[in-house]
Parts: C-alpha cells; structure tokens; sequence
C-alpha cells in the first residue's frame, strides 16, 4: 500500500470576534502532512483540500462528511472538516471536529491551534488549555511564526485571568518575531488596561521602532501620555496620527482636547472644526467646541454654540450655566442671571452656578439675590473670600451695617493680600461703617 506524504500551507483570514482576537493572531491556519492511502476516500480527502483552497467551503464541508464517515480514525480529515465548519460560521461543529483530530493525535500543532481558538471564539474555558499545548509544539511550516502567533493567542486568553502570563506569553512571541509588532502591541494594550503606563509606553515604542505609522501604537501611546498628564508629548502623538489618518474624528477630537489643555484655544478650535466637517453631529465636538470659545474668549461665538446646543437639550443644566457665563463675560448681565436662574432650578445642588449667579446679580444691582445665592453655595461648597466680598457690599448697599461688617472682616482675614482692589475697598467701608455704630 503506497503512502505519500504532502504538505498544504494556507492561511484564511478568519478572524474571530472574541475580545483580543482582532489581530493575526485569531486567524486559524490550514496544513497538513497527510498520510494518503490509494482508497477511494484519499481520493476524496485530496479532491475536499482542494476545494479548501479555493475556498468552497459548502462543497469542501459536504466531501469531508464522506470521509469522516468513512474513515473515522483520520484526524486530517477531521481537521479539515473542523476548519470548514469555522470558515462557516458553525463554530459547534466545528469544535467538536477539532476536538476528535486532536484525540486522534494530540501532538498537532495546527489542530490544537485552531481549538484553541475557535473555543476562545466560542468563550469557552478549555481555549487556554489547547494553547499552552501549540506552545510546546512544532507547526509545519514557518515555525517560528507558528509558535509566536500561538503565544500572542494564548496572551489574549489569559488577559484577564492571568495578566502576568499575559505578558510573559506575549514576551515569548516577541522573542520569536523581533520584526513582528503585533506581540509589543499586545503587551502594551495590557499594560495600559492595568494602568503600568511606563512599561505601557516602552511596549508601544517598540512597536513604532518596528512599524512608524501604527495607528494603534500612535494612539496608544497617546492615551498614555494623556492619562499621565503628558500633554505635550500626547500633542505630538496626536499630530502624527492625524497627518497619517485625517479622516479620522476622533483623532482630531483628542487632539483638539490636548491643545485647550494646553491653553492653545485657537488650534484646539481649528481641530474641533475639522472633528465636526467629518461627523457633523458628534455631541462632544459641538459642546467641545463651545467650552474651547468660552476659555478663548470669543463669548460671542460660544453663546450661539450653546444657544445651538440647548436647542436639542433645553433641560441640561450644565448647558445653561455656560451659556450664563458666556454671558456674564460679555456683560450681558441680564441674560446671565436668568440663565444661571434656570441651571440652578434644574440642578439646585450646582454649587458653582450660585457663585455666579451672585456676580450677575450683583451687575445687576439684585443685592437680595446675592445674598440669597451666596447662602445657597455656602451650604454647598467651602467660603471663599470674593464670596465673603460680594456678601458684605450687598448688605452694604441695602444698608445692614452690621452684617456688612461681619463679612467685610471675615473678607480681610481670608484674603491674604490677594486682593488688593477689594481689600483696599473693605478696610475704606468699614472705617465708614463702624462710625455710624
């Protein structure tokens, strides 16, 4: 009985839909050293490879059933069959395809592979159990490769079970594909979910040494001087990515966050802009967009954007109260005080919306509202010295002496020299005022 034996390399691009199985590494591969017999259904078995190979897999699917049947105890048929099911969606089948190959003949390293991650596609726990197995063994071809991309799998299984063994199997498939950058980015997405910014960072940068304009890496690296604080070096990230992907929204959303941070309002606004020509209606850009007028100094154009806005949230008191500011500083003091009426009786617990609904109140010569408001705030949020100021000259102006005089002083003894105008003003008025007691 003459025996042959013959090898298929293919790779399919299958990826599975599980979390962290995005990557290359969640594809399943085709091989086989396959021991043929010159029976009708060796026949069969090469006539449902090739049809593998050109991807019919119905056709490859219904062949593979035959010889199954026929010969049970071929774990390359079996094999081929299971990676038929998966390339059909028939990820049970599937399973248990891979599963007889394997019992069959336990030291393949493409079918525990392929297991492994059809039932880490599946969610099931016994994934981690056939990866750590293709780890210990040889692929067909590309060993390598192989080995690194079973390493790279089996990081992803245990990300959240075992982080630690995470990073170490993602270590390994570094060590075996130096020039891969896919097991960097891995280990650095990992650290980064784990807060290790420093090591998360050192991962991403490998990945940029390998490959320049990985959008992940980029990205990455940015979220991580970001959540650090780093905003200048996030700026540069930032800036490379959207030079590489000036479609991207979102990119030029974070972008534009990091130069308001950095008090750069005209080019924070410039991207906003240009967030908002790609996705018109993207809420966050708009009220973006508002805050950066706001802290720019363009009042006008910050009052019509949150005009804008409260056209689709009209309850939102948040909304409101920056609109009274955008108010207040282009002294519209008539429109900020109502404005800041309305935040406060849609959130009465908006501490800071009292504050300033006390200065408007104030512009507008409403002293029995300063005091009301400024009462308010002090129930909710520490005193603070202008508070103190405001309170004392609105009982000056209504002429109760007595307790302008008790804010006045608490005033001077709070202020600390910070307020030079003010504390000149007090000392002035209280002269005044303790003559007529």
């Amino acid at each position: 009985m003459a025996t042959t034996n013959r090898i298929a390399l293919l790779l399919l691009a299958f990826s599975l839909s599980g979390p962290g199985f995005a990557q290359s590494s969640g594809k399943t591969v085709r091989h086989h050293t396959i021991a043929t017999q010159e029976s009708a259904q060796s026949a069969d078995l090469a006539r449902a490879e090739s049809l593998l190979e050109k991807k019919d897999l119905p056709a490859a699917e219904a062949l593979l059933q035959k010889v199954t049947a026929a010969e049970p105890s071929n774990y390359v048929a079996w094999f081929d069959l299971g990676f038929a099911q998966n390339g059909l969606g028939k990820t049970a089948d599937s399973i248990a395809s891979y599963k007889k190959s394997v019992e069959l003949k336990p030291d393949v390293f493409e079918s525990n592979l392929n297991l492994g991650l059809t039932l880490a596609k599946a969610g099931m726990p016994d994934a981690e159990k056939y990866l750590q197995a293709a780890t210990t063994l040889k692929p067909t071809a590309r060993v390598e490769e192989g080995q690194a991309r079973a390493f790279v799998s089996l990081g992803h299984v245990l990300e959240k079970t075992d982080p630690e063994r995470a990073l170490e199997a993602f270590r390994n498939a570094a060590r075996l594909q130096p020039s891969d950058p896919e097991p960097h980015l891995s280990a650095g997405q990992l650290l980064e979910s784990q807060n290790r910014f420093a090591d998360a960072e050192q991962e991403y940068k490998q990945v940029l040494a390998i490959q320049p304009d990985s959008s992940d890496a980029l990205a990455g690296i940015a979220n991580v001087y970001m959540r650090g604080q780093r905003f200048s070096d996030a700026e540069q990230m930032l800036q490379r990515f959207v030079e590489l992907h000036p479609q991207d929204a979102t990119a030029h959303l974070q972008l534009a966050r990091v130069l308001v941070l950095a008090g750069k309002y005209d080019d924070g606004i410039s991207q906003l802009l240009a967030t908002l020509k790609i996705r018109p209606n993207d809420a966050e850009a708009q009220r973006g967009l508002a805050d950066a007028y706001l802290s720019a100094g363009k009042y006008d154009a910050a009052a019509l954007q949150y005009q804008s806005l409260l056209g689709h949230k009209p309850n939102d008191a948040e909304l409101h109260h920056s609109l009274g500011q955008a108010f207040l500083k282009s002294s519209k003091f008539p429109e900020a005080q109502q404005e800041f009426l309305t935040a406060v009786k849609l959130k009465p617990d908006l501490g800071s919306a009292y504050g300033d609904l006390a200065i408007a109140a104030d512009k507008n010569k409403n002293y029995e509202l300063v005091i009301k408001a400024l009462d308010v705030r002090a129930k909710l949020l520490p005193e603070i010295p202008v508070g103190y100021f405001l309170r004392a000259t609105a009982y000056d102006h209504l002429r109760d002496y007595k307790d302008a005089s008790e804010n006045y002083h608490k005033f001077l003894d709070s202020a600390g020299g910070k307020y030079p105008d003010q504390e000149w003003q007090a000392r002035h008025r209280l002269i005044a005022i303790e003559k007529k007691k």
